[in-house]
């Protein structure tokens, strides 16, 4: 029998997507929650999670003082860190470090750390040695992932999240979708056959909270997260069906796609799906016994979210 955490979990990004669905899970649970923010006072997040009764804590990501400063009386950790951008190669490697290192200094338990489906697996993407799918970023996850296996945990747990549904409503989808409430479609380098796997940021909270419950259950687990399969046009049509908005998807000509703001970015990242994708296996998924949102929950959960045209 697996025995749960019972000391505070300390959460990162508490305030962000992934961070603040564990935090709800862990709440809906009767969990204590411990929230890392940069500044508790001046953050909306930061004060509605404290009215929720969770104890929130000031600390910067890669300051060592603040981070043991945090885990002092912590049974478990959840990890998350930006994703490296060209502008930014370093922060995520260095931020994963710093917060692995002081959670082992302070005897933490468990740890789940969450990162992204295929993180580990880049060597064998098509053209990696040519250079493409944007090295850095893929490389950044899996030294992070690296030093959560290794570090020498009671228990670790690294959930890896496909395409996070909450991607397609504002705010995110204006940076990642933004012809969407411009023009009412998605326009991108994706195939219109090409399938992607889709993961509601609530359920990656719900995995992390089984996992905390259960550490001996899924301890030493690399788990891909994903619910369904859609193509973009499949997702368009079932935001039209319940919306009532027209959605249509287009893909764009290499030419058009290079054109766009951050073109050569944006393009090498949604032409992997059509090369390579996440390939979640969705029935591996399913064994672990944890409640999966469809894209249909999905939409009609956040219908009165969507800016359309």
């Amino acid at each position: 029998m697996s025995t749960p955490i019972t000391s505070p979990i300390l959460v990162m990004g508490a305030t962000g997507k992934q961070g603040g669905s564990v935090v709800r899970a862990l709440l809906r649970a009767g969990h204590p929650v411990r929230a890392f923010v940069r500044d508790p006072s001046s953050s909306s997040g930061a004060q509605a999670l404290a009215a929720q009764g969770v104890e929130v804590v000031k600390g910067e990501f890669t300051d060592t003082a603040s981070l043991d400063s945090a885990l002092v009386g912590v049974g478990g950790v959840f990890s998350v860190q930006m994703g490296s951008q060209p502008s930014d190669p370093h922060t995520e490697v260095l931020a994963g470090k710093a917060l692995v290192e002081a959670a082992h200094r302070a005897g933490v338990r468990v740890i789940v750390h969450s990162s992204v489906a295929r993180a580990g697996d880049h060597e064998s993407f098509v053209g990696w040695n040519e250079g493409r799918w944007e090295p850095l970023y893929w490389l950044n996850k899996a030294a992070v992932n690296e030093m959560v296996k290794t570090q020498g945990f009671t228990h670790w747990v690294i959930l890896k999240p496909a395409m996070i549904m909450e991607d397609i409503v504002p705010p995110q989808a204006d940076l990642q979708f933004p012809t969407l409430r411009e023009r009412g479609r998605f326009e991108t380098a994706i195939a219109s056959d090409t399938l992607i796997d889709w993961i509601a940021v609530e359920d990656i909270g719900a995995f992390a909270a089984a996992a905390f419950a259960e550490p001996e259950r899924f301890h030493g687990h690399e788990i891909d997260l994903a619910a369904e399969s859609f193509t973009l046009p499949e997702v368009a049509a079932k935001i039209t069906q319940v919306t009532g908005k027209s959605v249509s998807a287009v893909t764009l000509s290499k030419e058009e796609a290079l054109s766009r703001p951050y073109g050569e970015l944006y393009s090498q990242a949604e032409s992997w799906n059509n090369v390579e994708g996440y390939k979640v296996d969705l029935d591996a998924v399913r064994t672990w016994g944890v409640q999966l949102t469809t894209l249909d929950q999905f939409i009609h959960q956040h219908r009165d979210k969507f800016i359309i045209g």
